[in-house]
């Protein structure tokens, strides 16, 4: 039996996590200087002064992501300009002639870039800031938030801003509750990909004349040993796939109620929307799938769309169709029209 196996595995990892050395980098510690090879648009910031809250966003000119969250964060720097400054660092960019299109690329956002802009020192800000604080795989955007005492105080992609800066200025952040939580996050986002391979040996998705569908029943055995041995994994993105797509394949009524409890659960990281909508589109052609499954699939595409309203126009329209094409195999004519318009109209926009 490999269950008894899998909990013996979970219970090691969480107990080897738990015992993981820290980051150089973490939440609580002084932050590495700044190294600015040019300073692109603002009033130069040669360290970080005692008494203020500085955000330090690093983005690239070739990154959609960063141009969708400039708005947000110039107003943001707009709100709070006489307690806050924001300095938008452009890194990984260092071929001569791509830096030529940083300032011309500033110039023209205007007021959508309505904050400090320099250019960083790719491989410092690489070795003493991503690699150090353990992100260097979260990509870009990213923001660093150093608070008036030069520590780092939150860590995180920029939509997470607004709650973190208004604590910041009443006073109210709990920095030690911020260490605690991230840690954690960590440390079950490394236990739930691990355990992504684990739980793969029980998928067969080849689907050979309609007959072959991997071992589900064992592999809700197993998650609910894992389950036992960490409850916290119940709805995390790796975890909930397998489960979801497991009783899709056993009890299509328990998918539906799991993927429900799974869009509004509460957990360390994002709720799983993303894995109730990959299952759905993968398995759509290969089980017969019930109308209220693809009517689960269609509401965790726009859930989707809101929790991340920095996507760049591309990734929500395809989230749009997806969502038609989800209420169209429910039967629901009227709600894919209007989910088609709104593809339309975020590409036209």
């Amino acid at each position: 039996m490999r269950l008894p196996i899998l909990l013996s595995m979970c219970i090691i990892a969480v107990t080897g996590l738990a015992q993981a050395p820290s980051p150089s980098l973490n939440i609580g510690d002084p932050v590495p200087p700044l190294r600015i090879s040019e300073w692109v648009k603002g009033a130069p910031v040669e360290q970080f002064k005692k008494g203020n809250i500085y955000i330090l966003e690093f983005w690239a000119t070739w990154c959609v992501p960063c141009k969708a969250a400039m708005p947000h964060l110039s107003a943001l720097a707009r709100a709070y300009r006489d307690k806050v400054t924001i300095i938008g660092v452009d890194c990984y960019e260092n071929n001569p002639r791509v830096l030529k299109k940083v300032k011309p690329f500033v110039d023209s956002m205007g007021t959508r870039m309505d904050y400090t802009v320099a250019r960083g020192d790719s491989n410092f800000i690489y070795a003493r800031w991503f690699e150090a604080s353990g992100e260097a795989r979260s990509g870009i955007p990213i923001s660093f938030v150093v608070d008036a005492e030069g520590r780092l105080a939150w860590v995180g992609h920029p939509q997470g801003l607004e709650k973190v800066i208004a604590a910041l200025v009443n006073n109210t952040w709990d920095i030690k509750n911020a260490l605690v939580r991230r840690n954690l996050g960590k440390q079950l986002k490394e236990l739930d990909d691990s355990l992504n391979y684990e739980l793969m040996r029980y998928r067969d998705d080849e689907f050979t004349e309609g007959r072959r569908r991997g071992k589900p029943d064992s592999a809700l055995l197993a998650i609910d040993a894992i389950l036992k041995g960490e409850p916290r994994l119940k709805y995390a993105e790796s975890i909930a796939y397998h489960t979801f797509a497991s009783l899709l394949k056993t009890d299509p009524h328990k998918a539906y109620l799991y993927g429900k409890e799974a869009l509004t659960a509460s957990t360390y990281d994002e709720p799983p929307y993303g894995s109730i909508v990959r299952a759905v589109g993968w398995y759509s052609d290969k089980l017969n799938l019930t109308g209220e499954i693809y009517e689960l699939g269609a509401e965790a595409c726009q859930e989707e769309v809101d929790y991340n309203p920095f996507w760049d126009r591309g990734a929500v329209a395809r989230a749009y169709k997806r969502m038609g094409e989800y209420y169209r195999r429910a039967g629901d004519k009227e709600k894919a029209e209007a989910a088609d318009r709104k593809a339309g109209e975020v590409m036209k926009n």
